[in-house]
Protein backbone atom coordinates (compact mmCIF):
# COMPACT_ATOMS: atom_id res chain seq x y z
CA UNK A 1 0.00 0.00 0.00
CA UNK A 2 1.29 3.16 -0.62
CA UNK A 3 2.03 5.78 1.99
CA UNK A 4 -0.02 9.09 1.70
CA UNK A 5 -0.57 12.11 4.01
CA UNK A 6 -3.57 14.01 5.97
CA UNK A 7 -4.28 17.12 4.01
CA UNK A 8 -7.36 18.52 5.81
CA UNK A 9 -9.73 18.19 8.29
CA UNK A 10 -13.22 19.24 8.71
CA UNK A 11 -15.48 19.17 12.29
CA UNK A 12 -19.14 19.20 11.41
CA UNK A 13 -21.91 20.21 14.52
CA UNK A 14 -24.51 18.64 13.10
CA UNK A 15 -27.56 18.03 15.10
CA UNK A 16 -26.67 17.07 18.61
CA UNK A 17 -23.31 15.66 17.33
CA UNK A 18 -19.88 16.74 16.44
CA UNK A 19 -18.80 15.03 13.31
CA UNK A 20 -15.41 15.13 11.93
CA UNK A 21 -13.85 14.21 8.07
CA UNK A 22 -10.16 13.57 7.42
CA UNK A 23 -8.89 13.97 4.29
CA UNK A 24 -5.74 12.07 2.70
CA UNK A 25 -3.95 13.00 -0.50
CA UNK A 26 -4.91 10.15 -1.77
CA UNK A 27 -8.55 10.57 -1.79
CA UNK A 28 -9.31 8.42 1.00
CA UNK A 29 -11.80 10.51 3.56
CA UNK A 30 -11.95 9.04 7.38
CA UNK A 31 -15.38 9.33 9.19
CA UNK A 32 -15.25 9.92 13.17
CA UNK A 33 -17.13 11.54 16.26
CA UNK A 34 -16.36 13.00 18.91
CA UNK A 35 -17.88 14.56 22.35
CA UNK A 36 -20.64 14.97 24.30
CA UNK A 37 -23.69 16.46 23.68
CA UNK A 38 -24.38 19.91 24.90
CA UNK A 39 -20.53 20.22 24.77
CA UNK A 40 -19.41 20.07 21.09
CA UNK A 41 -17.82 22.97 20.34
CA UNK A 42 -14.99 23.06 22.73
CA UNK A 43 -14.53 19.77 21.41
CA UNK A 44 -14.83 20.92 18.02
CA UNK A 45 -11.74 23.84 19.16
CA UNK A 46 -9.71 20.89 20.14
CA UNK A 47 -9.83 19.31 17.34
CA UNK A 48 -8.70 22.16 15.26
CA UNK A 49 -6.26 22.96 17.96
CA UNK A 50 -4.83 19.09 17.48
CA UNK A 51 -4.93 19.90 13.34
CA UNK A 52 -1.79 21.82 13.01
CA UNK A 53 0.31 18.64 14.03
CA UNK A 54 -1.99 16.25 12.00
CA UNK A 55 -2.13 17.66 8.94
CA UNK A 56 0.95 16.12 6.69
CA UNK A 57 1.41 13.24 8.94
CA UNK A 58 0.70 9.39 8.05
CA UNK A 59 -2.97 8.81 8.84
CA UNK A 60 -1.25 4.80 9.32
CA UNK A 61 0.19 5.57 12.57
CA UNK A 62 -2.81 5.67 14.79
CA UNK A 63 -1.30 4.89 18.17
CA UNK A 64 1.71 6.92 17.77
CA UNK A 65 -0.60 10.10 16.82
CA UNK A 66 -2.72 9.36 19.98
CA UNK A 67 -0.12 9.27 22.02
CA UNK A 68 1.62 12.61 20.85
CA UNK A 69 -1.48 14.43 21.47
CA UNK A 70 -2.50 13.02 24.59
CA UNK A 71 0.93 13.47 26.39
CA UNK A 72 1.37 17.44 24.51
CA UNK A 73 -0.27 19.40 26.96
CA UNK A 74 -0.92 19.34 30.68
CA UNK A 75 -4.96 19.68 29.92
CA UNK A 76 -6.93 16.45 30.41
CA UNK A 77 -9.93 15.39 30.38
CA UNK A 78 -13.41 14.92 28.06
CA UNK A 79 -12.59 17.75 25.63
CA UNK A 80 -9.57 16.32 24.77
CA UNK A 81 -10.65 12.80 25.18
CA UNK A 82 -13.43 13.62 22.92
CA UNK A 83 -11.22 15.10 20.44
CA UNK A 84 -8.58 12.18 20.12
CA UNK A 85 -11.82 10.01 19.90
CA UNK A 86 -12.91 11.17 16.91
CA UNK A 87 -9.65 11.32 15.51
CA UNK A 88 -8.94 7.54 16.22
CA UNK A 89 -12.34 6.51 14.76
CA UNK A 90 -11.70 8.74 11.90
CA UNK A 91 -7.99 7.30 11.28
CA UNK A 92 -9.45 3.83 11.43
CA UNK A 93 -11.44 4.11 9.04
CA UNK A 94 -9.11 5.27 6.96
CA UNK A 95 -6.64 2.84 7.44
CA UNK A 96 -9.81 0.11 6.81
CA UNK A 97 -10.60 1.92 3.77
CA UNK A 98 -6.99 1.91 2.05
CA UNK A 99 -6.72 -1.59 3.21
CA UNK A 100 -9.91 -2.39 1.42
CA UNK A 101 -11.54 -4.07 4.80
CA UNK A 102 -13.71 -3.89 7.57
CA UNK A 103 -11.91 -2.18 10.98
CA UNK A 104 -12.83 -5.05 12.79
CA UNK A 105 -10.23 -7.48 10.80
CA UNK A 106 -7.79 -4.62 11.22
CA UNK A 107 -8.45 -5.11 15.34
CA UNK A 108 -8.49 -9.20 15.70
CA UNK A 109 -10.92 -10.14 13.24
CA UNK A 110 -14.62 -11.07 13.79
CA UNK A 111 -16.35 -12.65 16.89
CA UNK A 112 -19.09 -13.08 16.21
CA UNK A 113 -21.97 -12.00 12.85
CA UNK A 114 -24.84 -9.69 14.88
CA UNK A 115 -25.10 -7.65 17.57
CA UNK A 116 -27.62 -7.82 20.18
CA UNK A 117 -29.46 -4.58 21.32
CA UNK A 118 -31.09 -3.11 23.81
CA UNK A 119 -34.01 -0.52 22.99
CA UNK A 120 -34.86 2.39 24.66
CA UNK A 121 -38.47 2.89 26.35
CA UNK A 122 -40.03 5.61 27.52
CA UNK A 123 -44.07 7.08 29.38
CA UNK A 124 -44.58 9.91 31.77
CA UNK A 125 -47.59 7.17 32.65
CA UNK A 126 -47.26 3.92 33.64
CA UNK A 127 -49.65 3.06 30.43
CA UNK A 128 -47.41 4.92 28.03
CA UNK A 129 -44.24 2.94 29.45
CA UNK A 130 -45.96 -0.37 29.39
CA UNK A 131 -47.20 0.25 25.65
CA UNK A 132 -44.09 1.58 24.77
CA UNK A 133 -42.46 -1.47 26.12
CA UNK A 134 -44.38 -4.02 23.96
CA UNK A 135 -44.09 -1.81 21.22
CA UNK A 136 -40.51 -2.32 20.93
CA UNK A 137 -40.80 -5.96 22.20
CA UNK A 138 -42.84 -6.40 19.07
CA UNK A 139 -40.24 -5.31 17.20
CA UNK A 140 -37.76 -7.84 17.94
CA UNK A 141 -36.01 -6.57 20.86
CA UNK A 142 -35.24 -9.41 23.36
CA UNK A 143 -34.01 -6.30 25.56
CA UNK A 144 -34.91 -3.01 26.85
CA UNK A 145 -33.71 0.16 28.82
CA UNK A 146 -35.90 3.04 30.80
CA UNK A 147 -35.75 4.81 33.68
CA UNK A 148 -37.76 3.66 36.15
CA UNK A 149 -39.94 6.77 37.22
CA UNK A 150 -40.96 9.31 35.33
CA UNK A 151 -39.40 12.75 33.88
CA UNK A 152 -40.71 14.82 36.78
CA UNK A 153 -38.73 12.51 39.30
CA UNK A 154 -37.46 15.16 41.04
CA UNK A 155 -40.71 16.23 41.99
CA UNK A 156 -40.77 13.45 44.58
CA UNK A 157 -40.66 14.82 47.93
CA UNK A 158 -39.47 11.94 49.86
CA UNK A 159 -37.68 8.85 49.36
CA UNK A 160 -40.35 6.55 50.16
CA UNK A 161 -42.75 8.41 47.36
CA UNK A 162 -39.50 7.90 44.72
CA UNK A 163 -39.08 4.69 45.49
CA UNK A 164 -42.80 3.49 45.20
CA UNK A 165 -42.95 4.76 42.11
CA UNK A 166 -39.88 3.07 40.81
CA UNK A 167 -40.72 -0.37 41.91
CA UNK A 168 -44.21 0.14 40.55
CA UNK A 169 -43.29 0.96 36.83
CA UNK A 170 -40.59 -1.87 36.91
CA UNK A 171 -43.01 -4.16 38.29
CA UNK A 172 -45.75 -3.31 35.48
CA UNK A 173 -43.25 -2.95 32.51
CA UNK A 174 -41.54 -7.06 33.89
CA UNK A 175 -45.59 -8.24 34.14
CA UNK A 176 -46.33 -7.10 31.00
CA UNK A 177 -43.30 -7.96 28.71
CA UNK A 178 -42.74 -11.66 30.71
CA UNK A 179 -39.83 -13.59 31.98
CA UNK A 180 -37.62 -13.63 28.19
CA UNK A 181 -36.95 -10.02 27.78
CA UNK A 182 -34.32 -8.10 29.77
CA UNK A 183 -35.08 -4.93 31.72
CA UNK A 184 -32.13 -2.52 31.37
CA UNK A 185 -32.68 -0.24 34.52
CA UNK A 186 -31.40 3.24 33.88
CA UNK A 187 -30.88 5.74 37.29
CA UNK A 188 -29.13 8.53 35.39
CA UNK A 189 -26.25 9.25 38.16
CA UNK A 190 -30.04 10.42 40.09
CA UNK A 191 -29.55 8.72 43.49
CA UNK A 192 -26.88 8.84 46.22
CA UNK A 193 -25.26 5.46 47.50
CA UNK A 194 -27.86 5.15 49.81
CA UNK A 195 -30.92 6.18 48.43
CA UNK A 196 -29.69 3.48 44.84
CA UNK A 197 -29.13 0.40 47.70
CA UNK A 198 -32.82 1.12 48.98
CA UNK A 199 -34.41 1.01 45.56
CA UNK A 200 -31.73 -1.63 44.28
CA UNK A 201 -32.83 -4.15 46.72
CA UNK A 202 -36.45 -3.43 46.20
CA UNK A 203 -35.61 -3.78 42.69
CA UNK A 204 -33.87 -7.21 43.07
CA UNK A 205 -37.39 -9.71 42.50
CA UNK A 206 -37.88 -8.20 38.98
CA UNK A 207 -33.93 -9.49 38.14
CA UNK A 208 -32.71 -6.67 36.26
CA UNK A 209 -30.20 -7.39 33.34
CA UNK A 210 -28.36 -3.99 35.14
CA UNK A 211 -28.99 -1.37 37.27
CA UNK A 212 -26.93 1.77 35.75
CA UNK A 213 -25.38 4.49 36.90
CA UNK A 214 -27.00 4.03 40.27
CA UNK A 215 -24.88 7.22 41.33
CA UNK A 216 -21.96 9.81 40.08
CA UNK A 217 -18.97 7.94 38.49
CA UNK A 218 -16.52 9.90 40.83
CA UNK A 219 -15.88 7.35 43.33
CA UNK A 220 -15.46 4.08 42.63
CA UNK A 221 -15.16 2.96 46.22
CA UNK A 222 -18.77 3.98 46.50
CA UNK A 223 -19.94 2.43 43.56
CA UNK A 224 -18.55 -0.73 45.14
CA UNK A 225 -20.70 -0.12 48.49
CA UNK A 226 -23.88 -0.19 46.12
CA UNK A 227 -22.67 -3.80 44.17
CA UNK A 228 -21.69 -4.96 47.22
CA UNK A 229 -25.12 -4.07 48.64
CA UNK A 230 -27.55 -4.75 46.30
CA UNK A 231 -28.03 -8.29 44.20
CA UNK A 232 -28.51 -6.47 41.02
CA UNK A 233 -25.51 -6.08 38.24
CA UNK A 234 -23.72 -2.82 38.24
CA UNK A 235 -23.45 -1.04 34.81
CA UNK A 236 -21.23 2.11 34.68
CA UNK A 237 -18.44 4.02 32.68
CA UNK A 238 -20.48 6.28 30.12
CA UNK A 239 -18.57 9.09 31.52
CA UNK A 240 -15.17 7.98 32.01
CA UNK A 241 -12.16 9.08 29.23
CA UNK A 242 -9.18 6.85 29.92
CA UNK A 243 -7.81 3.63 30.53
CA UNK A 244 -7.29 4.77 33.81
CA UNK A 245 -10.90 5.84 34.94
CA UNK A 246 -12.03 1.93 34.23
CA UNK A 247 -8.13 0.76 35.77
CA UNK A 248 -9.83 2.27 39.08
CA UNK A 249 -13.02 0.79 38.62
CA UNK A 250 -11.85 -2.61 37.82
CA UNK A 251 -9.32 -2.75 40.50
CA UNK A 252 -12.10 -2.23 43.33
CA UNK A 253 -14.29 -5.10 41.32
CA UNK A 254 -17.08 -1.99 42.05
CA UNK A 255 -19.27 -3.10 38.68
CA UNK A 256 -20.73 -5.96 36.26
CA UNK A 257 -20.35 -4.40 33.09
CA UNK A 258 -18.65 -1.96 32.38
CA UNK A 259 -20.38 0.82 29.59
CA UNK A 260 -17.22 2.63 27.56
CA UNK A 261 -18.35 5.34 25.12
CA UNK A 262 -16.30 5.21 21.95
CA UNK A 263 -16.85 8.91 21.49
CA UNK A 264 -15.32 10.10 24.68
CA UNK A 265 -12.86 7.15 25.79
CA UNK A 266 -10.00 7.21 23.25
CA UNK A 267 -12.16 5.60 20.56
CA UNK A 268 -11.89 2.30 18.81
CA UNK A 269 -8.03 2.39 20.01
CA UNK A 270 -9.09 3.31 23.70
CA UNK A 271 -11.91 1.06 23.94
CA UNK A 272 -10.47 -2.27 22.37
CA UNK A 273 -8.28 -1.57 25.21
CA UNK A 274 -10.80 -1.18 28.24
CA UNK A 275 -12.52 -4.05 26.97
CA UNK A 276 -9.16 -6.10 27.37
CA UNK A 277 -9.02 -4.92 30.50
CA UNK A 278 -12.36 -5.94 31.34
CA UNK A 279 -11.92 -9.32 29.90
CA UNK A 280 -8.72 -10.21 32.92
CA UNK A 281 -11.96 -9.69 35.35
CA UNK A 282 -14.76 -11.66 33.52
CA UNK A 283 -16.67 -8.55 32.79
CA UNK A 284 -18.62 -7.84 29.73
CA UNK A 285 -19.18 -4.57 27.91
CA UNK A 286 -21.79 -2.59 26.81
CA UNK A 287 -20.74 -0.07 24.85
CA UNK A 288 -22.92 3.59 25.71
CA UNK A 289 -23.94 4.78 22.34
CA UNK A 290 -24.08 8.78 21.58
CA UNK A 291 -26.73 7.50 19.30
CA UNK A 292 -25.73 8.89 15.69
CA UNK A 293 -25.49 6.25 12.87
CA UNK A 294 -21.08 7.61 12.79
CA UNK A 295 -21.40 6.06 16.62
CA UNK A 296 -23.65 3.40 15.95
CA UNK A 297 -21.29 1.94 13.60
CA UNK A 298 -17.98 2.32 15.17
CA UNK A 299 -19.35 0.98 18.61
CA UNK A 300 -20.66 -2.51 15.66
CA UNK A 301 -16.73 -2.88 14.73
CA UNK A 302 -15.80 -2.75 18.47
CA UNK A 303 -18.62 -5.28 19.15
CA UNK A 304 -18.00 -7.21 16.70
CA UNK A 305 -14.34 -7.77 17.46
CA UNK A 306 -14.08 -8.31 21.46
CA UNK A 307 -14.72 -11.74 22.76
CA UNK A 308 -16.88 -9.94 26.00
CA UNK A 309 -19.38 -7.47 24.31
CA UNK A 310 -22.64 -8.32 26.15
CA UNK A 311 -25.34 -5.37 24.67
CA UNK A 312 -25.28 -2.66 22.48
CA UNK A 313 -27.40 0.50 23.12
CA UNK A 314 -29.64 1.75 20.16
CA UNK A 315 -32.44 3.23 19.18
CA UNK A 316 -33.17 3.12 16.00
CA UNK A 317 -31.86 5.37 12.71
CA UNK A 318 -35.31 5.67 10.76
CA UNK A 319 -36.70 8.54 11.86
CA UNK A 320 -34.60 12.46 10.85
CA UNK A 321 -32.64 13.41 11.59
CA UNK A 322 -30.64 10.21 11.70
CA UNK A 323 -31.98 8.82 8.48
CA UNK A 324 -30.61 11.57 6.59
CA UNK A 325 -26.95 11.29 7.80
CA UNK A 326 -26.48 7.87 6.24
CA UNK A 327 -26.72 6.37 2.62
CA UNK A 328 -26.29 2.73 3.88
CA UNK A 329 -26.96 2.29 7.65
CA UNK A 330 -26.23 -0.81 9.38
CA UNK A 331 -29.12 -3.42 9.07
CA UNK A 332 -31.28 -4.28 12.08
CA UNK A 333 -32.91 -7.70 11.55
CA UNK A 334 -35.03 -8.60 14.82
CA UNK A 335 -33.43 -6.93 17.41
CA UNK A 336 -29.60 -7.19 16.51
CA UNK A 337 -27.35 -5.36 13.94
CA UNK A 338 -25.59 -7.46 11.38
CA UNK A 339 -22.49 -6.69 11.23
CA UNK A 340 -21.12 -5.38 8.01
CA UNK A 341 -19.02 -6.47 5.47
CA UNK A 342 -18.07 -3.34 3.83
CA UNK A 343 -14.63 -1.26 4.10
CA UNK A 344 -13.77 0.88 7.17
CA UNK A 345 -16.55 1.99 9.70
CA UNK A 346 -18.96 0.13 6.76
CA UNK A 347 -20.99 3.16 6.20
CA UNK A 348 -21.31 6.23 4.16
CA UNK A 349 -21.80 9.28 4.73
CA UNK A 350 -25.13 11.60 2.67
CA UNK A 351 -23.05 15.11 1.91
CA UNK A 352 -26.34 16.11 1.06
CA UNK A 353 -27.54 16.32 4.59
CA UNK A 354 -24.08 18.14 5.99
CA UNK A 355 -25.54 20.91 4.28
CA UNK A 356 -27.97 21.97 6.49
CA UNK A 357 -26.47 21.50 10.38
CA UNK A 358 -28.00 22.54 13.41
CA UNK A 359 -26.14 23.92 15.72
CA UNK A 360 -26.46 22.33 19.10
CA UNK A 361 -27.33 23.86 22.24
CA UNK A 362 -26.80 22.71 26.42
CA UNK A 363 -29.13 20.76 27.73
CA UNK A 364 -31.20 21.30 30.20
CA UNK A 365 -30.53 20.03 33.90
CA UNK A 366 -33.52 19.69 35.48
CA UNK A 367 -34.14 21.42 39.05
CA UNK A 368 -35.63 19.38 42.24
CA UNK A 369 -38.73 20.81 44.37
CA UNK A 370 -36.85 22.42 46.43
CA UNK A 371 -34.86 24.61 43.60
CA UNK A 372 -31.46 21.95 43.78
CA UNK A 373 -29.61 21.28 40.69
CA UNK A 374 -30.22 17.60 39.78
CA UNK A 375 -28.14 14.92 37.72
CA UNK A 376 -29.40 14.82 34.25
Amino acid sequence: MKKTKIENIETILWDRWLLLKIFCEDGTVGIGEGGVHGWQRPTQTMINTMSDYLIGKDPSLIEHHFQWLYRSSHFMGSVVQGALSAIDIALWDIKGKRLSVPIYDLIAGKTRDKVRCYMHVYGDTLDDLVEDSLEKVKKGFTAIRFSPYSSEFFKHKSLSEWIEDAVKRVGAVKEAVGNDIDLCIEIHRQMNPAESISLGKRLEKFSPFFYEDPMLPDSPSSMKEIKDHCNIPIATGERFTSIFDFQQLLELNATDYIRPDLCLASGISGCKKISAMAEAKHIKVIPHNPLSPISTAACVQLDASIPNFALQEYTGESESPKKDLIINPIKLDNGYLIVPDEVGLGITINEESLKTPENPKILDTPLGYDGSVQDR
